[in-house]
């Protein structure tokens, strides 16, 4: 098993603010009339998915945790589906691509490495973002990443030093 895959195996379960939420409508048990809530959809293993999130991943000579086995919903996104696409402004111009993650602690993401500018990977720089600034959209059948800003923000946004594998 590669690093990449248990990254994404790690990755689906940490990911929150960039799934795309299914919320459903609970009703105030409490209170008569109350207008209804938005709770997010629990998942079938949500305790084997929090115990896998608080432990996270780990540096080590040898495996120490008992391996957990989780559950995944429809509107969960592995991260092979994220890196290389196409990053859009809500105008809705293309202003980049999602080239990888930053995990802290082994267990959270902490940043997005979006390339900006360039043309075929020359001139290109990188720059790291708000998980919580990137929306994931669906549009005719294909996923789609969105952040409010504009090309030139990006571009004169501090830059990420960042040299991609080869």
């Amino acid at each position: 098993m590669t690093i990449r895959t248990l990254l994404a195996a790690a990755l689906v379960a940490g990911l929150p603010s960039l799934v795309l939420a299914q919320e459903t409508a609970k009703p105030d048990a409490g209170k008569p009339g109350a207008a209804p809530s938005a709770t997010a959809s629990p998942t079938p293993n949500s305790s084997s998915a929090a115990a896998v999130a608080d432990g996270g991943m780990k540096m080590a000579d040898s495996a120490t945790a008992k391996v957990q086995f989780i559950t995944t919903q429809p509107a969960d996104t592995l991260t092979s589906k994220l890196v290389g696409l196409s990053v859009y402004n809500n105008s809705n111009e293309t202003v980049g691509e999602i080239e990888d993650f930053v995990i802290l602690d082994g267990k959270t993401i902490h940043a997005v490495i979006i390339g900006v500018g360039g043309f075929l990977g020359i001139g290109e720089r990188y720059v790291a973002v708000s998980p919580a600034s990137v929306t994931l959209s669906k549009k005719d059948d294909r996923l789609r990443a969105l952040v409010n800003t504009s090309k030139d923000e990006l571009k004169n946004a501090p830059a990420f030093e960042y040299r991609k594998k080869s």
